[in-house]
Protein backbone atom coordinates (compact mmCIF):
# COMPACT_ATOMS: atom_id res chain seq x y z
CA UNK A 1 0.00 0.00 0.00
CA UNK A 2 3.09 2.05 1.18
CA UNK A 3 4.21 1.69 -2.82
CA UNK A 4 0.77 2.56 -4.18
CA UNK A 5 0.22 5.75 -1.84
CA UNK A 6 4.26 6.89 -3.36
CA UNK A 7 3.38 6.35 -7.03
CA UNK A 8 -0.02 8.34 -6.64
CA UNK A 9 1.81 10.73 -4.55
CA UNK A 10 4.14 11.53 -7.24
CA UNK A 11 1.91 11.41 -9.88
CA UNK A 12 -0.60 13.88 -8.55
CA UNK A 13 2.75 16.17 -7.86
CA UNK A 14 3.87 16.12 -11.79
CA UNK A 15 0.03 16.95 -12.55
CA UNK A 16 0.17 19.84 -10.53
CA UNK A 17 3.44 20.88 -11.76
CA UNK A 18 2.53 20.15 -15.80
CA UNK A 19 -1.04 22.15 -14.44
CA UNK A 20 1.20 24.96 -13.37
CA UNK A 21 3.06 25.28 -16.03
CA UNK A 22 -0.13 25.53 -18.54
CA UNK A 23 -1.70 27.79 -16.54
CA UNK A 24 1.27 30.23 -16.43
CA UNK A 25 1.93 29.75 -20.03
CA UNK A 26 -1.63 30.39 -20.98
CA UNK A 27 -2.27 33.76 -19.01
CA UNK A 28 1.04 35.51 -19.58
CA UNK A 29 1.56 34.50 -23.02
CA UNK A 30 -2.43 34.28 -24.04
CA UNK A 31 -4.93 35.59 -21.72
CA UNK A 32 -3.23 39.02 -19.91
CA UNK A 33 -1.65 40.00 -23.95
CA UNK A 34 -4.66 39.75 -25.50
CA UNK A 35 -7.09 41.19 -22.72
CA UNK A 36 -5.03 44.48 -22.46
CA UNK A 37 -4.32 45.08 -26.50
CA UNK A 38 -8.83 44.23 -27.10
CA UNK A 39 -9.08 46.90 -23.52
CA UNK A 40 -6.00 49.67 -25.15
CA UNK A 41 -7.93 49.76 -28.17
CA UNK A 42 -9.96 53.02 -25.83
CA UNK A 43 -7.67 55.71 -25.47
CA UNK A 44 -5.12 56.93 -22.98
CA UNK A 45 -7.15 58.65 -20.36
CA UNK A 46 -4.35 61.56 -19.05
CA UNK A 47 -5.77 61.84 -16.06
CA UNK A 48 -5.72 58.27 -14.65
CA UNK A 49 -2.89 56.83 -12.66
CA UNK A 50 -2.79 53.51 -11.60
CA UNK A 51 -1.26 52.11 -8.09
CA UNK A 52 -0.35 48.75 -9.00
CA UNK A 53 0.56 46.56 -5.58
CA UNK A 54 1.72 42.75 -6.28
CA UNK A 55 0.93 41.54 -3.60
CA UNK A 56 -0.08 43.49 -0.08
CA UNK A 57 -4.10 44.29 -0.42
CA UNK A 58 -3.74 47.59 0.87
CA UNK A 59 -1.63 50.53 -0.11
CA UNK A 60 1.62 50.08 1.38
CA UNK A 61 4.18 52.75 2.78
CA UNK A 62 5.86 52.69 -0.47
CA UNK A 63 3.08 54.44 -2.09
CA UNK A 64 1.46 56.72 0.88
CA UNK A 65 3.16 59.36 0.30
CA UNK A 66 3.56 59.70 -3.43
CA UNK A 67 -0.62 58.78 -3.10
CA UNK A 68 -1.21 61.43 -0.41
CA UNK A 69 0.67 63.85 -2.29
CA UNK A 70 -1.30 63.09 -5.63
CA UNK A 71 -4.12 63.86 -4.16
CA UNK A 72 -3.66 66.51 -2.32
CA UNK A 73 -2.17 68.49 -4.63
CA UNK A 74 -2.48 67.38 -8.15
CA UNK A 75 -5.61 67.04 -10.30
CA UNK A 76 -5.32 63.40 -11.20
CA UNK A 77 -7.78 60.40 -11.09
CA UNK A 78 -6.09 58.11 -8.39
CA UNK A 79 -6.66 53.97 -9.36
CA UNK A 80 -5.77 51.09 -6.38
CA UNK A 81 -5.10 47.87 -7.69
CA UNK A 82 -4.49 44.82 -5.81
CA UNK A 83 -3.00 41.49 -7.59
CA UNK A 84 -2.36 38.72 -4.35
CA UNK A 85 0.93 37.45 -5.94
CA UNK A 86 2.43 34.69 -3.72
CA UNK A 87 -0.32 35.69 -1.17
CA UNK A 88 -3.57 34.46 -3.00
CA UNK A 89 -4.84 31.49 -4.76
CA UNK A 90 -4.38 31.21 -8.46
CA UNK A 91 -7.85 31.55 -9.65
CA UNK A 92 -7.99 34.85 -6.93
CA UNK A 93 -5.01 36.14 -8.51
CA UNK A 94 -6.12 35.93 -12.18
CA UNK A 95 -9.25 37.59 -11.54
CA UNK A 96 -7.55 40.01 -9.55
CA UNK A 97 -5.27 40.31 -12.71
CA UNK A 98 -8.14 40.73 -15.45
CA UNK A 99 -9.73 43.36 -12.94
CA UNK A 100 -6.36 45.28 -13.16
CA UNK A 101 -6.22 45.01 -16.94
CA UNK A 102 -9.17 46.95 -17.33
CA UNK A 103 -7.65 50.49 -15.54
CA UNK A 104 -3.73 49.40 -17.02
CA UNK A 105 -4.95 48.81 -20.10
CA UNK A 106 -5.94 53.05 -20.16
CA UNK A 107 -4.08 54.52 -17.59
CA UNK A 108 -1.27 57.34 -18.46
CA UNK A 109 1.37 56.54 -15.17
CA UNK A 110 1.27 53.16 -13.47
CA UNK A 111 3.35 53.00 -10.02
CA UNK A 112 4.53 49.72 -8.85
CA UNK A 113 7.08 48.44 -6.37
CA UNK A 114 7.54 44.99 -6.80
CA UNK A 115 8.45 41.91 -9.58
CA UNK A 116 5.72 41.60 -11.40
CA UNK A 117 4.80 38.95 -13.84
CA UNK A 118 1.29 40.85 -15.00
CA UNK A 119 3.49 44.05 -16.46
CA UNK A 120 6.28 41.74 -17.61
CA UNK A 121 3.52 40.17 -20.29
CA UNK A 122 1.92 43.49 -21.13
CA UNK A 123 2.23 44.74 -24.85
CA UNK A 124 2.57 47.86 -23.19
CA UNK A 125 1.06 51.32 -25.17
CA UNK A 126 3.67 53.50 -25.41
CA UNK A 127 1.88 56.30 -24.08
CA UNK A 128 1.81 55.13 -20.52
CA UNK A 129 4.39 55.22 -18.50
CA UNK A 130 5.50 52.85 -15.78
CA UNK A 131 7.39 53.75 -12.79
CA UNK A 132 8.71 51.39 -10.98
CA UNK A 133 9.05 52.62 -6.75
CA UNK A 134 11.12 49.47 -5.44
CA UNK A 135 10.11 48.92 -2.13
CA UNK A 136 13.80 48.54 -1.07
CA UNK A 137 16.33 50.97 -0.38
CA UNK A 138 20.24 50.46 -1.08
CA UNK A 139 20.77 47.25 -2.95
CA UNK A 140 21.25 44.41 -0.43
CA UNK A 141 20.41 40.78 -1.00
CA UNK A 142 20.25 40.16 -5.04
CA UNK A 143 16.96 39.72 -6.84
CA UNK A 144 15.55 39.80 -10.05
CA UNK A 145 18.21 38.43 -12.77
CA UNK A 146 20.66 38.40 -10.52
CA UNK A 147 19.03 35.19 -8.58
CA UNK A 148 18.88 33.94 -12.02
CA UNK A 149 20.06 29.67 -11.47
CA UNK A 150 20.07 30.96 -7.80
CA UNK A 151 18.22 28.74 -5.02
CA UNK A 152 15.68 31.23 -4.87
CA UNK A 153 15.57 32.63 -8.50
CA UNK A 154 14.11 30.86 -11.23
CA UNK A 155 16.43 30.18 -14.32
CA UNK A 156 17.65 32.46 -17.08
CA UNK A 157 15.57 31.32 -20.11
CA UNK A 158 12.35 30.90 -17.64
CA UNK A 159 13.13 35.08 -16.97
CA UNK A 160 13.63 35.44 -20.57
CA UNK A 161 10.40 33.80 -21.63
CA UNK A 162 8.27 35.25 -18.78
CA UNK A 163 9.87 38.52 -17.72
CA UNK A 164 8.93 39.89 -14.60
CA UNK A 165 10.77 43.57 -14.95
CA UNK A 166 9.80 44.45 -18.55
CA UNK A 167 8.18 47.79 -19.62
CA UNK A 168 9.55 50.19 -16.63
CA UNK A 169 9.84 53.63 -18.27
CA UNK A 170 11.62 54.46 -15.05
CA UNK A 171 13.27 53.11 -11.58
CA UNK A 172 13.58 55.00 -9.07
CA UNK A 173 16.63 54.09 -6.53
CA UNK A 174 18.08 55.90 -3.09
CA UNK A 175 21.68 56.31 -4.80
CA UNK A 176 23.91 57.06 -7.85
CA UNK A 177 26.00 54.05 -6.06
CA UNK A 178 23.77 51.21 -6.37
CA UNK A 179 21.68 52.51 -10.20
CA UNK A 180 24.20 49.26 -11.51
CA UNK A 181 22.70 46.69 -9.36
CA UNK A 182 19.08 47.40 -10.48
CA UNK A 183 20.48 47.37 -14.58
CA UNK A 184 21.07 43.90 -13.07
CA UNK A 185 18.49 42.84 -11.62
CA UNK A 186 16.18 44.59 -14.18
CA UNK A 187 17.81 43.40 -17.57
CA UNK A 188 18.10 47.26 -17.82
CA UNK A 189 21.88 47.55 -18.69
CA UNK A 190 21.58 48.88 -22.12
CA UNK A 191 18.82 51.59 -20.03
CA UNK A 192 21.06 53.35 -17.36
CA UNK A 193 19.46 56.66 -17.77
CA UNK A 194 15.65 55.14 -16.84
CA UNK A 195 17.44 54.45 -13.77
CA UNK A 196 17.70 57.68 -11.53
CA UNK A 197 18.54 58.61 -8.13
CA UNK A 198 15.52 60.14 -7.38
CA UNK A 199 15.38 59.09 -3.28
CA UNK A 200 12.89 56.61 -1.85
CA UNK A 201 9.40 58.08 -1.27
CA UNK A 202 8.49 56.68 1.93
CA UNK A 203 12.58 57.61 3.90
CA UNK A 204 10.52 61.74 3.41
CA UNK A 205 8.61 60.82 6.55
CA UNK A 206 12.28 60.52 8.83
CA UNK A 207 12.37 63.93 8.27
CA UNK A 208 9.39 64.76 9.74
CA UNK A 209 9.57 65.58 13.19
CA UNK A 210 6.15 65.39 13.78
CA UNK A 211 5.95 61.87 12.38
CA UNK A 212 7.90 61.12 14.66
CA UNK A 213 6.75 62.45 17.96
CA UNK A 214 3.41 60.66 17.13
CA UNK A 215 5.16 57.27 16.36
CA UNK A 216 6.77 57.45 20.06
CA UNK A 217 3.01 58.69 21.58
CA UNK A 218 1.92 55.19 19.82
CA UNK A 219 5.17 53.44 21.07
CA UNK A 220 4.34 54.79 24.58
CA UNK A 221 0.50 53.92 24.60
CA UNK A 222 0.82 50.35 22.83
CA UNK A 223 3.45 49.73 24.94
CA UNK A 224 3.77 51.96 28.57
CA UNK A 225 6.77 49.96 30.00
CA UNK A 226 8.60 51.51 27.85
CA UNK A 227 8.83 54.72 28.96
CA UNK A 228 12.27 55.80 30.11
CA UNK A 229 13.99 52.88 28.58
CA UNK A 230 15.90 52.84 25.01
CA UNK A 231 14.04 50.40 22.45
CA UNK A 232 15.91 47.20 20.75
CA UNK A 233 14.18 46.73 16.82
CA UNK A 234 14.35 42.78 16.27
CA UNK A 235 13.52 43.05 12.57
CA UNK A 236 14.62 40.23 10.50
CA UNK A 237 13.78 39.38 7.06
CA UNK A 238 12.23 35.74 5.90
CA UNK A 239 13.39 32.66 5.44
CA UNK A 240 12.18 30.44 1.95
CA UNK A 241 9.72 31.14 -0.62
CA UNK A 242 7.31 34.24 -0.12
CA UNK A 243 4.01 31.49 -0.25
CA UNK A 244 5.96 29.93 2.60
CA UNK A 245 7.76 32.33 3.98
CA UNK A 246 9.23 31.69 7.95
CA UNK A 247 10.67 34.01 10.20
CA UNK A 248 13.98 32.78 11.92
CA UNK A 249 13.71 31.89 15.96
CA UNK A 250 17.40 31.80 17.34
CA UNK A 251 17.23 34.82 19.49
CA UNK A 252 17.40 33.83 22.98
CA UNK A 253 14.40 36.18 24.42
CA UNK A 254 15.07 34.98 27.99
CA UNK A 255 18.58 35.38 27.53
CA UNK A 256 18.11 38.97 26.56
CA UNK A 257 15.68 39.83 29.03
CA UNK A 258 17.63 38.71 31.74
CA UNK A 259 20.71 40.97 30.74
CA UNK A 260 18.96 43.92 29.46
CA UNK A 261 15.53 44.42 31.45
CA UNK A 262 16.74 47.26 33.47
CA UNK A 263 17.75 49.65 30.64
CA UNK A 264 16.14 48.58 27.53
CA UNK A 265 12.64 46.81 25.65
CA UNK A 266 12.96 44.79 22.91
CA UNK A 267 10.49 45.28 19.93
CA UNK A 268 9.60 42.49 17.00
CA UNK A 269 9.13 42.99 13.59
CA UNK A 270 8.30 40.14 11.08
CA UNK A 271 8.34 40.50 7.51
CA UNK A 272 5.09 40.82 6.77
CA UNK A 273 4.77 38.13 4.08
CA UNK A 274 5.49 35.29 7.69
CA UNK A 275 1.78 34.42 8.70
CA UNK A 276 3.30 32.56 11.86
CA UNK A 277 5.22 33.76 13.75
CA UNK A 278 7.83 33.01 16.76
CA UNK A 279 5.76 33.41 19.55
CA UNK A 280 7.67 35.67 22.67
CA UNK A 281 7.74 33.37 26.11
CA UNK A 282 5.37 34.49 29.02
CA UNK A 283 7.95 35.25 31.06
CA UNK A 284 9.26 38.01 28.77
CA UNK A 285 5.87 39.72 28.34
CA UNK A 286 6.86 42.88 29.91
CA UNK A 287 10.42 42.92 27.88
CA UNK A 288 9.62 41.89 24.56
CA UNK A 289 6.18 42.53 22.33
CA UNK A 290 5.59 41.95 18.55
CA UNK A 291 4.47 44.81 17.22
CA UNK A 292 4.71 43.27 13.15
CA UNK A 293 0.86 44.31 12.97
CA UNK A 294 0.45 47.17 15.98
CA UNK A 295 2.99 49.30 14.27
CA UNK A 296 4.65 50.11 10.74
CA UNK A 297 8.20 49.60 10.24
CA UNK A 298 8.70 53.15 9.88
CA UNK A 299 7.75 54.09 13.29
CA UNK A 300 9.65 51.53 14.34
CA UNK A 301 13.01 52.85 13.10
CA UNK A 302 11.83 55.94 14.41
CA UNK A 303 11.51 54.99 17.55
CA UNK A 304 14.22 52.35 17.89
CA UNK A 305 17.75 52.86 19.81
CA UNK A 306 19.33 50.02 18.11
CA UNK A 307 18.35 47.83 15.70
CA UNK A 308 19.30 44.04 15.02
CA UNK A 309 18.64 42.86 11.74
CA UNK A 310 20.02 40.10 9.27
CA UNK A 311 19.64 40.48 5.47
CA UNK A 312 16.99 43.31 5.21
CA UNK A 313 17.32 46.34 3.40
CA UNK A 314 15.94 48.15 6.29
CA UNK A 315 19.62 48.84 7.57
CA UNK A 316 19.41 51.50 5.03
CA UNK A 317 16.71 53.54 6.20
CA UNK A 318 17.77 53.17 9.61
CA UNK A 319 21.40 54.38 8.66
CA UNK A 320 19.20 57.97 8.61
CA UNK A 321 19.46 58.01 12.44
CA UNK A 322 23.18 57.44 12.54
CA UNK A 323 22.67 54.81 15.45
CA UNK A 324 23.84 51.59 15.97
CA UNK A 325 22.95 48.15 14.04
CA UNK A 326 23.68 44.54 15.21
CA UNK A 327 24.07 42.14 12.26
CA UNK A 328 22.20 38.66 13.62
CA UNK A 329 23.85 36.47 10.57
CA UNK A 330 23.95 33.09 12.15
CA UNK A 331 23.02 31.54 8.88
CA UNK A 332 25.19 33.66 6.92
CA UNK A 333 26.61 30.90 4.57
CA UNK A 334 23.14 29.43 3.46
CA UNK A 335 21.43 32.41 3.00
CA UNK A 336 24.42 33.67 0.48
CA UNK A 337 23.73 30.32 -1.21
CA UNK A 338 20.15 30.61 -1.05
CA UNK A 339 20.17 34.21 -2.50
CA UNK A 340 23.35 36.05 -2.31
CA UNK A 341 24.58 39.98 -2.03
CA UNK A 342 25.33 42.91 -4.15
CA UNK A 343 28.27 43.36 -1.81
CA UNK A 344 30.64 41.96 0.34
CA UNK A 345 28.32 41.07 3.58
CA UNK A 346 31.33 41.47 5.82
CA UNK A 347 32.23 44.77 3.97
CA UNK A 348 29.16 45.86 3.20
CA UNK A 349 27.59 45.75 6.74
CA UNK A 350 28.07 49.30 8.70
CA UNK A 351 28.10 47.32 12.52
CA UNK A 352 29.18 43.72 13.77
CA UNK A 353 27.92 40.36 12.50
CA UNK A 354 27.09 38.06 15.01
CA UNK A 355 26.20 34.74 15.08
CA UNK A 356 24.89 34.49 18.95
CA UNK A 357 22.72 36.00 21.23
CA UNK A 358 25.84 35.72 24.12
CA UNK A 359 27.80 38.23 21.32
CA UNK A 360 24.58 40.53 20.68
CA UNK A 361 24.50 40.75 24.70
CA UNK A 362 28.60 42.14 24.64
CA UNK A 363 28.12 44.24 22.22
CA UNK A 364 25.35 45.92 23.18
CA UNK A 365 26.56 45.81 27.30
CA UNK A 366 29.99 47.66 25.63
CA UNK A 367 27.91 49.57 23.34
CA UNK A 368 29.51 53.25 23.82
CA UNK A 369 33.50 52.03 23.13
CA UNK A 370 32.45 49.94 20.36
CA UNK A 371 29.79 51.49 18.34
CA UNK A 372 31.09 53.59 15.48
CA UNK A 373 29.23 56.17 14.29
CA UNK A 374 31.24 57.52 11.51
CA UNK A 375 31.20 54.00 9.66
CA UNK A 376 27.48 54.51 9.90
CA UNK A 377 27.61 58.39 8.14
CA UNK A 378 29.77 56.62 5.50
CA UNK A 379 27.26 53.91 4.65
CA UNK A 380 24.13 56.59 4.52
CA UNK A 381 26.41 58.84 2.26
CA UNK A 382 27.07 55.77 0.07
CA UNK A 383 24.27 53.92 -0.44
CA UNK A 384 21.35 56.64 0.56
CA UNK A 385 22.44 60.20 -0.33
CA UNK A 386 19.11 61.12 -2.60
CA UNK A 387 17.36 60.45 0.09
CA UNK A 388 17.24 63.55 1.76
CA UNK A 389 13.36 64.40 2.52
CA UNK A 390 12.04 65.32 -0.56
CA UNK A 391 12.07 62.41 -2.18
CA UNK A 392 8.38 62.34 -3.17
CA UNK A 393 8.20 65.81 -4.61
CA UNK A 394 11.41 64.63 -6.99
CA UNK A 395 10.11 61.55 -8.03
CA UNK A 396 6.73 63.23 -9.24
CA UNK A 397 8.89 65.83 -11.43
CA UNK A 398 10.64 63.20 -12.73
CA UNK A 399 8.15 61.29 -13.92
CA UNK A 400 6.57 64.11 -15.58
CA UNK A 401 3.58 64.43 -13.59
CA UNK A 402 1.95 68.22 -13.60
CA UNK A 403 0.67 70.13 -10.60
CA UNK A 404 -2.96 71.74 -11.04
Amino acid sequence: MGIFYKVGHGIAWRARRMLGKWHKFYTRKLLYPLTYRRLALHPVDEKKIVFLEVRMPHLTDNFRLIYDKLEAEYDYRLVFCSLGEGLQKRKEVRRNCLHALRELATAKYIFINDSSPLIGCLPMRAQTKVIQVWHACGAFKKFGFSTAEKIFGATKKDLMKYPLHKNFSMVTVSSPEVGWAYAEAFHMEDRMEAIVPAGISRTDVFYQPERIGKAYDKLHRLMPQSKGKKVILYAPTFRGRVAHAKSPDELDMRAMKNALQEEYVLICKHHPFVKERPQIPQECAEFAVDFTEQMEIDELLMVSDICISDYSSLIFEYSLFEKPMIFFAYDLEDYFDWRGFYYDYDDLTPGPVLRTTEEILDYIAHLEERFDRQRVVEFKKKFMSACDGHATERILDMAGIVRK
